[in-house]
């Protein structure tokens, strides 16, 4: 399928240019026009394009892109290196990051919210003007220790856990990635728990004292969801061969 096909499928999918970003959304490298296997990622690094490459992928979908607003326009050191491993290869990167955290089939938190059966859906987390996040309720609601496994079973690996809310846990606000003081809105909102992907030194007496349980379940495992989404879609849909890389992360 041709590279801008694929290209204008997603951008028109994601409502690119609908929430102010950080970076270029969409197309960030542009590589060979006939794209046949896609991979998809996390994050932006040499690691990840090097798999890509074994893997023989011509186009690369990632939630954190390359290139960022605040970062040095200088061709030097791993952006030479990430440059180089695409445009030598010919491998098209494309990057979808506050559309795809706020998208309400593909986004790294209305997927969350299904993976923990959460009822009563909607948006929440207010970015910019944008509700990036969900928030739902337990229908029954669920003890504390069944909620914290439901965390472990639906991202893998062991959160960080500030335990300080009701028991059982009935409502829950999630907002993927590094949205440390987003949990200042949950405990507006009256929710029981807050799920984010990071903490800050400050965030364990805050939740002790606003009396909310605060899970930071990893900003990498909160994001993996979207990207992989978009590529099964795009092997469903248009036919194209998809490999999600896993290039495990513990922050």
């Amino acid at each position: 399928m041709h590279r801008d096909r694929v290209i204008a499928f997603l951008d028109d999918l994601l409502a690119v240019g609908s929430i102010p970003d950080y970076g270029p959304q969409g197309l960030q490298v542009q590589g060979k026009e006939e794209v046949q296997r896609v991979a998809t990622g996390v994050t932006a690094s040499a690691e990840l394009f090097r798999r890509a490459i074994d893997a023989g992928a011509d186009l690369i979908i990632c939630h954190h892109g390359m290139l960022w607003d605040n970062d040095s326009r200088v061709v030097a050191g791993p952006l030479k290196t990430r440059l180089e491993l695409l445009l030598r290869n010919e491998i098209t990167l494309l990057a979808y990051h506050l559309v795809l955290d706020a998208h309400d089939a593909y986004g790294n938190n209305a997927l969350i919210a299904r993976d923990f059966e959460l009822a009563s859906v909607e948006p929440f987390g207010e970015h910019q003007g944008h509700r990036i996040g969900r928030r739902g309720r337990f229908d029954p609601p669920v003890p504390s220790a069944a909620f914290v496994e439901r965390v472990r079973a639906v991202f893998g690996g062991e959160p960080l856990v500030f335990p300080f809310g009701p028991d059982p846990v009935a409502s829950v606000g999630i907002v993927s990635g590094g949205a440390v003081h987003d949990v200042a809105q949950a405990v507006a909102a009256g929710l029981d728990a807050y799920i984010t992907g990071e903490a800050k030194e400050f965030v364990q007496e805050y939740a002790r004292e606003a009396g909310i349980t605060y899970v930071a379940a990893g900003h990498y495992r909160t994001e993996t969801f979207g990207v992989r989404a978009l590529g099964e879609l795009l092997q469903r849909e248009l036919g194209l061969a998809h490999v999600f890389l896993d290039v495990p992360n513990p922050v």
